[in-house]
C-alpha cells in the first residue's frame, strides 16, 4: 500500500477518533528506566475505552463507512479485544453489530462484548472457523466486515497512537510495538516516521511461540508458522497480514523474539513497580 496515502488516513483518523477514544497517558518509568539504562516511557493503552487499543481502528473502519455500517451493520470475528472494540464503537455509532467468537471463548469475554450491545454468534472451536462463519454473514447480508488488523482503516486507527506518541516526546530513539497481525506496528511505525523521522528505529516484539513477523521477513513475505501456546495469547496469529506485511516491511527496523519466563517477568515487573495489571501482549 501506499505509505502517503495510508499516512493521509492516519491524520483522518486522529482528528476522527479525538473526541470518542481516550488520549491515553504517556508516563516515563524510572524503576524500568534504570534497569535497562534508558529513558522509557510508557503509552497506557491499557486505560483506553474497553481496556485496548483495539478501538481506535474499529472506530475509524466503522466512521469511514457510516452509511453502508449504518445500513447493512457490521460483522467482525474475535476472541478478544477486537471483538469488544467493534462492539463498543457500532454502538456508539448507532450500527448494528454482529460478533462470531469461537465457543471456546472465555464466558467473561462474550459476556463483555454482549454487553456493548453486539449480537454474539458462536462457532467453532478456533478462530479460523469464526472467521469462516462471519464471512458467511457478511456474503449473505451485504454487512460490512470489520478485519482486526488487515485493513487501511484500521492501521490508520491503530496509528493516531504513533501521532499521539511524537507529540509528546520528540526525542524519541526507539518505540517497541508488540506485534499479532501487525495492525498496530504497522500504524505507528508510519506516523512515527513521517513525524519524526526515519532516525527512529520501529522494533516489533513478538513472542517466541509465534513468530510470525520474523519469519515472514526471513521468507520474503507472509508465511504459516506452527504456534505453540503462549502467556501471550493475544498476539498469537498464524501470519501476519498480506496489507500489514507490505507496510512493516518498509517501517520496522528489526523484530525481537521474546521468551514466555521474559514475558511473565515482565507482567509482574509492571505490576510491581509502576502498578500496572497488564495482559501478556501488553507486556511485550
Amino acid at each position: 500500500m501506499d505509505l502517503d496515502r495510508l499516512w493521509d488516513l492516519i491524520r483522518r483518523a486522529n482528528e476522527a477518533v479525538e473526541s470518542f477514544v481516550h488520549r491515553t497517558p504517556l508516563v516515563s518509568s524510572l524503576s524500568i528506566s534504570r534497569l535497562s539504562g534508558n529513558s522509557v516511557y510508557l503509552k497506557l493503552e491499557n486505560l483506553q475505552k474497553t481496556g485496548a487499543f483495539k478501538v481506535r481502528g474499529a472506530f475509524f473502519k466503522i466512521y469511514s463507512e457510516l452509511d453502508r455500517c449504518r445500513r447493512y451493520g457490521v460483522v467482525a470475528a474475535s476472541s478478544g479485544n477486537h471483538a469488544q472494540g467493534v462492539a463498543y464503537s457500532a454502538s456508539e455509532l448507532g450500527v448494528r453489530a454482529t460478533i462470531v467468537m469461537p465457543e471456546t471463548t472465555p464466558p467473561y469475554k462474550v459476556n463483555a462484548t454482549r454487553s456493548y450491545g453486539a449480537e454474539v454468534v458462536l462457532h467453532g472451536s478456533v478462530y479460523d472457523e469464526a472467521y469462516e462463519r462471519a464471512i458467511e454473514i457478511v456474503s449473505s447480508t451485504g454487512a460490512a466486515f470489520v478485519h482486526p488488523f488487515d485493513d487501511p482503516y484500521v492501521i490508520a486507527g491503530q496509528g493516531t497512537i504513533g501521532v499521539e506518541i511524537a507529540s509528546s516526546v520528540r526525542d524519541v530513539d526507539v518505540v517497541l510495538v508488540p506485534v499479532g497481525g501487525g495492525g498496530l506496528v504497522s500504524g505507528i511505525g508510519v506516523a512515527i516516521k513521517r513525524v519524526l523521522g526515519s532516525r527512529v528505529r520501529v522494533v516489533a516484539v513478538e513472542p517466541r511461540n509465534s513468530p510470525k513477523l520474523y519469519e515472514a521477513l526471513r521468507c520474503g513475505g507472509p508465511v504459516q508458522v506452527q504456534v505453540r501456546p503462549s502467556i501471550a495469547d493475544g498476539v498469537v496469529t498464524k501470519s501476519v497480514g498480506e496489507l500489514t506485511y507490505k507496510v512493516m516491511s518498509e517501517v520496522v527496523d528489526d523484530v525481537v523474539l521474546v521468551s514466555e519466563d521474559s514475558i511473565a517477568r515482565a507482567m509482574f515487573l509492571l505490576m510491581e513497580r509502576a502498578k500496572l495489571v497488564v495482559e501478556g501482549a501488553g507486556a511485550l
